[in-house]
């Protein structure tokens, strides 16, 4: 496994480092200090499974350098480290490529579990991110599919049996869990149901 962070704080890179080869014997883990420096990387390598980056840099704005990653190389999994906690931020990283939101506060388990989640190509929020969701025009993001699926999850069915109930192929239903877990800022599913009971689609 071949891991990049990206902070300007020499201290909060080592840190991050060794934890993931802690948890990770045998992962090689990249270092840079800067969104330009992390862009040199991410062109030049194609081996990288997953990449930690500070939104919070001197330079490059950090959604930018976000996009910029996510279009160098499309598929490559972004888990963002930040110090806000406002959901709104939540929002805007979902919405330029980041497959992860971790705050710098929460636990090393929190980051691992980030990390674990997102290489299985889901996409992880801790549920303090949803804790103060304010009702939003997330209904007229989610498609009519991606409805249907919603409602099925609320009732418990397993992306196979939403794939029986709804006619289409669990891998087509995994694709719209992905979409749905993005709209919502939602951790898994069952926070995707949470966050529409609270927002009122559900």
């Amino acid at each position: 496994m071949k891991l990049l962070v990206v902070d300007d704080h020499a201290m909060v890179r080592t840190g991050i480092s060794v934890l993931l080869q802690l948890a990770e014997p045998g992962a090689e883990v990249l270092e840079a200090g800067g969104s330009a420096e992390a862009l040199e990387i991410v062109r030049s390598d194609d081996e990288l499974d997953a990449v930690f980056l500070d939104l919070a840099m001197p330079g490059m704005d950090g959604l930018t350098a976000l996009r910029a990653i996510s279009d160098a190389q499309p598929g490559l999994p972004v888990i963002v480290l930040t110090a806000s906690e406002d959901p709104e931020s939540a929002h805007q990283a979902f919405a330029a490529g980041a497959l992860g939101y971790v705050p710098k506060s929460a636990t090393s388990d929190t980051l691992l579990a980030a990390l674990r989640l997102v290489l299985q190509g889901e996409i992880f929020v801790p549920s303090l991110m949803v804790r103060a969701r304010a009702p939003r025009n997330e209904t007229s993001a989610l498609t009519a599919r991606q409805r249907e699926l919603l409602r099925h999850l609320d009732e418990g069915l397993s992306n196979k049996a939403a794939a029986q109930r709804m006619g289409i192929s669990e891998k087509t239903v995994k694709g719209h869990v992905t979409g749905l877990l993005r709209a919502l800022a939602a951790g898994d599913r069952g926070d995707a149901v949470r966050a529409a009971r609270v927002i009122g689609i559900l």
